[in-house]
């Protein structure tokens, strides 16, 4: 079926083409005089015929187009899933919408995600992972784009950025588990790349360190992202005879396995066993026993790179602008004292 044009919309209200334009967009402002009569005839002749302006066409008379590239790199982890939740919330109360790019780190997927980046017009790029952890040439495409881009990161950043660190609630996560008797501290380290996730890491080897545990550090495993390797990793380590007696897990999904393999080898959590996680996901809340964790405040920080770049857009000489988001400890029932 054609799809109903301007033409159509001006024939069936009886009107010219160019006052359906200036209806639609509302141009008072040029001082047409348009009667409340022609502006409802033509209202109704827009409804009878479904018609829908072209978004690309009007996107290139005005020079922008409302819409902001996303580009997440892990699509299975309900984290940036509440990120994206913040961005898309913030971009409609805005009248923006947002079009989704995934950054994996395949090169031949990479390649495809180069070319869509080329292929769509957007007006900036909001990314949730920081430059680095990107292909080259993703990079480089972003580079040079000339749209402004600001990034969600645990480190400091080229561009716009909100520095979103888990330094701080890792602090008060030993904190809480040093107060509750535990001293044999292991930490699940579940990551694609060895930069991901240092925040946390350096923040445990720290505690570590100050309070003369450092013999702790041969309970550190270091895994994949996939929920088995995590699970191989914590039974491996909790199938010793002196075992340890809490984990950290990098993050809330990788946590979840790591309970299943506690409980697998018969130990009861957090009699036997403290968990802790990273991200406060949905999941989190309802796992059995509820799990202990930091949250990434991941709504909020999507809404402050929304922020920044709406801030971009409006002053586009203005210096480089920075926020930070520090993570918050949440204390569940998964943590309790050591035997």
């Amino acid at each position: 079926m054609k799809r109903p044009t301007q033409k159509d919309v001006a024939l069936r209200a009886g009107v010219s083409r160019s006052t359906v334009s200036y209806v639609l967009n509302d141009q008072t402002q040029l001082k047409i005089p348009i009667s409340d009569e022609t502006r409802q005839r033509v209202m109704q002749a827009i409804a009878d015929l479904g018609y829908e302006p072209d978004a690309r066409a009007q996107s290139l008379r005005r020079g922008s187009t409302n819409i902001v590239g996303v580009i997440i790199p892990v699509i299975q982890n309900p984290f940036f899933w509440q990120i994206l939740t913040g961005i898309s919330d913030a971009l409609r109360e805005a009248s923006y919408s947002l079009h989704l790019f995934h950054n994996p780190q395949d090169l031949k997927q990479g390649a495809y995600t180069v070319r869509e980046l080329a292929r769509q017009r957007v007006d900036g790029f909001i990314l949730l992972a920081a430059v680095k952890y990107l292909l080259p040439t993703l990079t480089e495409h972003l580079r040079n784009s000339g749209q402004p881009i600001v990034e969600i990161t645990a480190t400091e950043a080229e561009f716009d950025h909100v520095i979103h660190s888990y330094s701080s609630g890792t602090y008060a996560l030993m904190d809480h588990l040093l107060e509750m008797g535990h001293r044999r501290i292991g930490f699940i380290y579940g990551v694609t790349q060895e930069v991901q996730g240092l925040d946390r890491l350096l923040a445990y080897r720290q505690v570590l360190h100050e309070t003369g545990l450092t013999d702790s550090r041969r309970f550190e495993a270091r895994c994949s992202d996939q929920l088995e390797d995590a699970y191989q990793a914590a039974y491996t380590l909790l199938s010793q005879p002196d075992r340890p007696t809490a984990l950290l897990v990098i993050n809330d999904m990788l946590a979840i396995a790591v309970m299943r393999a506690a409980s697998d080898l018969g130990l009861a959590i957090p009699d036997d066993l403290s968990v802790a996680g990273f991200d406060d996901i949905s999941f989190s809340s309802y796992t059995f026993p509820r799990l202990t964790t930091v949250s990434g405040m991941a709504e909020s920080s999507g809404r402050d790179a929304v922020r920044l770049l709406l801030g971009r857009f409006a002053e586009p000489d203005l210096p480089q602008q920075v926020t930070s988001a520090e993570g918050r400890l949440i204390v569940r029932e998964s943590t309790g004292p050591a035997r």
